[in-house]
């Protein structure tokens, strides 16, 4: 049976514009950013963006991230349920961020058969499609297993790369096992990361960002005929606005350009740029 009024909740990484989360009503509880002894929401007036990139090449020791309480989940859920019948959450991965158990925790108190836990493996806005479409579903269906089914399928179809300036931020996070060498660094190599089902992998490793530059194109058009693209970058607007130009001819209706959020930019460092890309196929 159609439930009258589905609503969805995500966390901060999502990187979905904010006139979209104003359109869908869709719930946002924000990461934190810790440095120089304070603790910061990742919710775009306690961290400015801009503001963000332009400091942290001088803030040591590095930002750290961290989830947020089980009771601002609690908080956000009791005011979503005063509209909602049933609540879907989307966030990012178990495996990379403890957001999934806070989330998880938060929502125990809450009858089980009215919220629905999904990890969407994917952070950025992969993980912004999934919970777009999921809400547009839910807006257009009220019907809970198509907008599950919409997640399956968007999930399916998509991909996630992103080509950093520097292997620096990605080895002081401690996430990622691979990038702890410090050969990276010694030899100034570019990675190409790819990230599946909740883990980020070397696709590639280049010795020029041009290089990392032209392989983001190619994997793009890769996945061409595109549904939704969006383009991602850390404080480099300018190598996002060459990227789109690059793109042209797969570009389709609907292109963001995003300054990725600063807990995903602490691990990623300031001049990277990536591609959150989801294919057509995923009506199919």
């Amino acid at each position: 049976m159609p439930f009258k009024n589905i609503r969805i909740v995500t966390d901060s990484t999502c990187d979905i514009p904010r006139d979209l989360i104003e359109q869908y009503k869709i719930g946002v509880v924000p990461c934190f950013v810790n440095y120089g002894g304070n603790s910061y929401a990742d919710d775009g007036v306690q961290l400015i963006r801009e503001d963000f990139y332009r400091d942290i090449p001088h803030i040591r020791p590095v930002p750290k991230t961290s989830a947020f309480p089980p009771g601002m989940v609690e908080t956000l859920l009791e005011a979503t349920f005063q509209e909602a019948e049933h609540v879907v959450i989307l966030c990012v991965p178990a495996k990379l961020s403890g957001v999934y158990n806070a989330f998880r925790l938060g929502a125990s108190n809450f009858p089980k058969e009215k919220v629905t836990l999904i990890d969407s493996g994917q952070v950025a806005m992969a993980l912004g499609w999934q919970v777009l479409i999921a809400a547009e579903t839910a807006a257009a269906t009220g019907d809970l297993q198509q907008v599950l089914d919409a997640i399956q399928r968007v999930r399916a179809n998509q991909r996630l790369y992103a080509a950093l300036d520097t292997l620096e931020y990605l080895r002081h996070s401690g996430r990622v096992g691979w990038a702890s060498a410090s050969i990276g660094t010694l030899l100034q190599i570019k990675p190409i990361l790819d990230v599946q089902e909740g883990e980020v992998k070397s696709y590639a490793r280049v010795r020029t960002f041009k290089r990392a530059f032209d392989e983001l194109v190619h994997l793009t058009r890769e996945q061409a005929p595109l549904d939704r693209l969006a383009i991602l970058h850390t404080a480099n607007e300018q190598g996002a606005q060459d990227l789109k130009d690059a793109l042209q001819d797969v570009v389709p209706d609907t292109v963001f350009v995003v300054n990725i959020n600063p807990t995903i930019g602490t691990h990623i460092g300031p001049g990277g740029l990536g591609v959150a890309t989801l294919s057509q196929s995923w009506k199919a």
